[in-house]
């Protein structure tokens, strides 16, 4: 989707395959996470579910959207209902898991290959380095904040209460 202007215009597919249009979320803050089961980064997922519902309570326009990826040492093999179950019953993740993706390369889902030129990593790399690369979309669609594997999601909170005080109508 090179025409893509905003998050808004991408549709990935979910955990069953089917398109997961992100236009419904417009006016939402998103958290975009590429996970994986197996990595050492796993216990993240307690930090970004603890993260979500203290967020949701007041701002139930936060979201966060998890992307299961195996290019990284091959940490996430299982199949998106595999995945699911352990991120619920490991984890209690409500958030929505998405299907697995890939976020580097040739088959890399469109959605990535957007984030990755909007907002570039260190030297400009346009590349995801490692599971668990985070970055913050604000209500009108931008990329608002990348962060890398080893920034812990509750340091992310002051970042995204930011964007959460943007009223829908200023986006």
């Amino acid at each position: 989707m090179a025409s893509a202007t905003s998050f808004f215009d991408f549709k990935p597919k979910d955990k069953k395959g089917n398109e997961y249009p992100l236009a419904p979320l417009k006016n939402k803050v998103i958290l975009i996470v590429n996970t994986a089961s197996k990595c050492g980064f796993t216990p993240q997922f307690t930090s970004l579910e603890k993260l979500y519902k203290d967020l949701q309570t007041t701002h139930p326009d936060f979201i966060i959207l998890g992307f299961p990826c195996n290019q990284f040492g091959g940490q996430d093999p299982g199949s998106n209902e595999e995945i699911q179950e352990f991120c619920q019953i490991n984890y209690g993740v409500s958030f929505p898991m998405l299907g697995k993706i890939d976020v580097n390369g040739e088959k890399a889902e469109p959605l990535w290959e957007w984030l990755k030129s909007e907002r570039p990593g260190l030297m400009g790399l346009k590349r995801v380095k490692w599971n668990f690369e985070k970055f913050l979309i604000g209500r009108d669609g931008k990329v608002k904040g990348r962060w890398a594997s080893t920034t812990k999601p509750e340091n992310l909170r002051e970042a995204i209460e930011k964007e959460l005080v943007v009223k829908p109508t200023e986006a």
